[in-house]
């Protein structure tokens, strides 16, 4: 490849990955052709990404970057993993489908932009994003629902009927 191509290459992929800040690296070389199609379908219905980047072409595009951590990390062949959604989505997705592929190979993965990189494997074990929210949330409700557990119950036909009296004393 001349460094004309390299450089157009290394502009469209910085382009491309310019938003990005979490990914997972696989390794496809022992997989045919038919079963990374039926990857990349399952990754297709979690709207992630599966692009095969040539290591030396990945870091100059990754470097001053968020996944600059992750393009240090490249070694071998590899495959990029990208998702508009939730990364760790796509880690789950990807640990299920190395259990269908034994050919499949999980490696790195970068969340966040972190320089301390993962591996696949404890990336999918992590909480989504809507996992924690929903967490959050029941969190900050449970005090609440616990008031109006207090309210609807007995102590608060006494608490109501004290407060009558001291209404009718003053």
């Amino acid at each position: 490849m001349s460094k004309a191509v390299k450089a157009m290459v290394t502009v469209e992929l910085e382009g491309r990955y310019a938003g990005t800040d979490s990914a997972c690296i696989v390794d496809l070389t022992r997989m045919n052709v038919q079963q990374q199609e039926e990857l990349r379908k399952v990754l297709w219905g979690t709207s992630a990404r599966l692009e095969v980047v040539k290591n030396s072409l990945a870091r100059r595009a990754f470097q001053d970057g968020p996944l600059e951590p992750l393009g240090r990390s490249l070694d071998g062949p590899c495959a990029l993993v990208t998702s508009l959604e939730s990364v760790i989505d796509v880690a789950k997705v990807l640990v299920e489908a190395a259990k269908e592929f034994d050919q499949l190979t999980l490696k790195q993965a970068i969340i966040g932009g972190d320089p301390n990189l993962v591996t696949v494997e404890e990336l999918s074990k992590m909480k989504s994003h809507a996992e924690m929210i929903g967490e959050l949330a029941m969190l900050v409700s449970s005090p609440g629902r616990a008031v109006a557990g207090c309210l609807e119950s007995p102590q608060s036909k006494i608490a109501g009927c004290l407060k009558v009296m001291i209404n009718k004393a003053a």
